[in-house]
């Protein structure tokens, strides 16, 4: 073989095992250098040979930046699937001592208040250390933390409001969906029902936007969910047992 066409021939077999199309890019596009051969006689000397980027010509990728979504996703999904997984868990457990309705749907609206201002400070105050890090990380690289150099920084209060509405988000299923059923028994089961729905949905979710398998992501949360509520509702069971409470009145 014309060891000028060499590196040609191994670029094109190279591609063909990858089991892509050889198509040759144009000779403005792609620089190829035939070192066994030196310089091709006819042509310039910049321009001889095949790309070694990509042999299949291309980012295969669909252009979704997954890691740019990363951060907020992380926040909206443990956001809801807190909130939902709280609350459920929460009125679960006070309904395995206390039959009443009123007992768990205050139980539920105390747990959605307390845990949106909950998620709402901690993710404000860990996003502000976060903050701080960087403006000091740009202070000891010469970029200053002046207001024009502040755009790529994370905001504490939007992260503290999202985590705030998805954890409220979360929440209000199993709130709703259990907090105005007047039998006992009826009420465990819509709560259950309501949370292993909206479970599945979350991961499901969350998958998808991340990329990631819907079916796994929604079945791991699910799980999760579940075994949150049964601890809740069993601990609270054995509880009530093990010291004869009865606060069926309260």
């Amino acid at each position: 073989m014309d060891p000028q066409l060499s590196s040609h021939v191994h670029a094109a077999a190279g591609a063909a095992k990858a089991g892509c199309d050889v198509v040759l890019p144009p000779a403005a596009a792609v620089v190829i250098l035939d070192v066994e051969a030196g310089a091709l006689p006819n042509a310039p000397a910049t321009a001889v040979a095949v790309a070694a980027a990509d042999p299949c010509g291309g980012d295969n990728d669909s252009g979704v930046d997954y890691m740019a979504r990363a951060q907020w996703l992380r926040a909206a999904v443990l956001g809801a699937n807190d909130g939902l997984v709280s609350v459920a868990s929460l009125m679960i457990g006070v309904g395995a001592v206390n039959a009443t309705r009123k007992a768990m749907l205050v139980s539920g609206m105390a747990g959605l208040v307390a845990g949106a201002c909950s998620m709402a400070i901690g993710e404000f105050v860990s996003v502000y250390a976060q903050y701080d890090i960087e403006v000091s990380q740009r202070k000891r690289d010469g970029g200053g933390a002046d207001g024009d150099d502040e755009a790529g920084l994370p905001s504490p209060t939007q992260a503290a409001l999202a985590s705030a509405l998805a954890f409220a988000f979360g929440a209000i299923l199993p709130l709703l969906s259990g907090g105005f059923v007047p039998l006992w028994w009826a009420r465990i089961v819509a709560v259950s029902a309501a949370s292993s729905v909206g479970l599945a949905a979350f991961g499901a979710v969350g998958g998808y936007l991340g990329g990631s398998n819907m079916v796994r992501s929604g079945l791991r949360v699910l799980l999760g969910g579940w075994f949150a509520m049964l601890v809740s509702f069993g601990v609270l069971r054995l509880f009530k047992a093990a010291f004869n409470i009865d606060i069926s009145s309260a």
